[in-house]
């Protein structure tokens, strides 16, 4: 089964960066394709970021510009690198495979204030 544990979040001003890694353990990593998600308060989960097998990227419109997603496949792990965060990107951050969710980890809270 697959797990995930995500880290590297924390509180930053209005346009700091923080660079978000997922460690996938218990299956072949580099046959999924992964997704960033987050989760607001109050709001439902979105999905903000994905990447292909072949590293293909796509982006929510609301973090397109300001958000990188990558992998390392030798590293069963996905990255996300927020630059010029803004105080609507506060939530928590969750990663997860795209097409066949596994058991949602912890995730890692981001803040953004000043």
């Amino acid at each position: 089964q697959v797990q995930l544990v995500e880290s590297g979040g924390g509180l930053v001003q209005p346009g700091g960066s923080l660079r978000l890694s997922c460690a996938v353990s218990g299956s072949i990593f580099s046959l999924y394709v992964m997704g960033w998600y987050r989760q607001a308060p109050g709001e439902q989960r979105e999905l903000v970021a994905r990447i292909g097998r072949g590293g293909s990227r796509n982006y929510a419109d609301s973090v397109k510009d300001r958000f990188t997603i990558s992998r390392d496949n030798a590293k069963n792990t996905v990255y996300l690198q927020m630059n010029n965060l803004k105080p609507e990107d506060t939530a928590v951050y969750y990663c997860n495979v795209v097409e066949l969710p596994a058991p949602w980890g912890q995730g890692t809270q981001v803040t953004v204030s000043s």
